[in-house]
């Protein structure tokens, strides 16, 4: 068995530095790396599935991780993640997932006794390719050939959550104190009042992440960054939207499971954050962005908020119907509060009746654009706005708001009325009021084409 185990670590590590010297591309080399964490972390939690179903185990050795061998663990995770990333400009996918069922299909009964395979255990197997190796090799093909943004932003996104929400909980529980069971012991209303406060705590990341792929044109991930400067959204209020998260969700999953070992990772985290992420992240921005970077973490902190947005550039511009009740209750409630930065213009004939134009060109329309506004206010609206740009949360909105009010649709381009008319509309002529911006704020842009 021992012998089993060293080879088992070797020869995927040995394949992965041989097709290492031949693909020398460092962003296939860094989308290699976070392949093989989302293949490590995918065979951890496949391991727990296989043993309840009776897929397979492992004899008691030295050197495990919740009965998993650790140098099998590293060895099959090479195998899944980087090995075929690194080797994608020879090997297809679906020749790379054949030749790793082939390579398993052989290997792991002459793994015995070290692995002790269930009747059922080519059951597991496709389980496992499909639902860790594919997904792992779709992540680092598409992030080292930078293509389908918006697919690897979700991939990324669902590897960090499963690293932050199980495999560092997990890891903690294993060698520290705490368990999941204290977290599934709980009443149910005490589930739904975390599970509250566990989505409010992501909020901020989950915008975060959406800015830098909608805004920025780049994921989360240091080595497929956005190459635009993103200072929009919750990068606005916080330089490290994402971290701050990070610690909040881990700190929650600590109080939950009474864990002092989470405290740990939280403090870890932070630690982390100021001691490595922060210089390499300064070091990577100052040198692609120079003096705005440098202006922005002047005025912006890394955990404390701003209680105003930062706002550089051209102002943002949203367009509202004057001449619709909703649109001008939304008009004055945004003045009121003398918005940051933005512009509040009434909409023209060829115009939608919601319409946000960020200073960069990017556009919203309907809920989405005042939500947009709303981060133009202040922070706790901001986090409001923040919320409703969530993936579902957005379309759900819009679908109440086009019941009770209209659809989106160009404002009143031959002179219908619109359903909700304002009072000031129902008696006379809508009142085309001038805009609000920030003191020094440039000119309203040109309005952008119909949508």
């Amino acid at each position: 068995m021992t012998l089993a185990r060293h080879l088992s670590l070797a020869l995927p590590l040995l394949a992965v530095l041989a097709a290492g010297r031949v693909e020398r591309s460092r962003d296939a080399r860094a989308a290699a790396l976070l392949a093989f964490v989302a293949a490590g972390i995918g065979v951890a939690a496949l391991d727990g599935l296989a043993r309840p179903a009776g897929w397979w185990n492992f004899a008691p050795v030295a050197g495990t991780f919740r009965g998993l061998p650790v140098d099998l663990w590293i060895g099959w995770s090479a195998l899944w993640g980087p090995l075929p990333v690194l080797l994608r400009r020879h090997v297809p996918p679906p020749l790379a997932l054949g030749l790793l069922l082939w390579l398993d299909a052989v290997t792991m009964p002459a793994l015995s006794p070290l692995v002790r395979l269930g009747p059922h255990w080519p059951v597991g197997e496709l389980v496992g390719l499909l639902g860790v190796a594919a997904p792992a090799q779709l992540l680092g093909r598409c992030s080292a050939d930078r293509r389908h943004l918006a697919l690897r932003t979700l991939l990324q996104l669902g590897l960090f959550a499963a690293l932050l929400l199980w495999f560092l909980p997990t890891v903690a529980f294993e060698f520290g104190d705490g368990s999941w069971d204290r977290l599934t012991g709980l009443p149910a209303s005490r589930l739904l009042v975390l599970a509250q406060l566990a989505l409010l705590a992501a909020t901020p990341a989950l915008a975060a992440v959406r800015e830098l792929a909608v805004r920025g044109g780049g994921t989360p991930y240091p080595w497929d960054p956005p190459p635009r400067l993103v200072t929009t959204g919750p990068y606005a209020y916080l330089a490290n939207p994402m971290q701050v998260s990070a610690v909040a969700l881990v700190l929650l999953t600590a109080a939950a499971t009474r864990s002092l070992a989470l405290l740990g990772v939280a403090g870890a985290a932070v630690a982390f954050g100021a001691g490595v992420a922060r210089p390499h992240e300064g070091d990577d921005l100052a040198r692609r962005h120079g003096g705005p970077w440098r202006d922005y973490r002047r005025r912006v902190r890394d955990w404390w908020p701003r209680r105003r947005p930062y706002a550089v550039g051209p102002p943002a511009v949203l367009w509202l119907d004057d001449g619709c009740g909703p649109c001008a209750a939304t008009r004055r409630f945004l003045e009121r509060r003398d918005p940051v930065h933005l512009m509040i213009l009434p909409a023209a004939a060829h115009q939608w009746r919601a319409e946000y134009a960020g200073g960069d060109g990017h556009t919203d329309r309907g809920v989405a654009a005042v939500a947009r506004a709303l981060d133009h206010l202040h922070l706790g609206w901001a986090l409001l706005g923040w919320t409703l740009r969530l993936p579902g949360v957005t379309w759900f909105a819009q679908l109440v708001t086009d019941a009770m009010i209209a659809a989106p649709h160009p404002a009143n381009p031959r002179g219908e009325r619109c359903p909700t008319p304002s009072s000031a509309s129902s008696t006379a002529p809508s009142r085309r009021s001038g805009s609000t911006a920030s003191p020094g704020s440039r000119p309203a842009p040109s309005p952008p084409p119909p949508g």
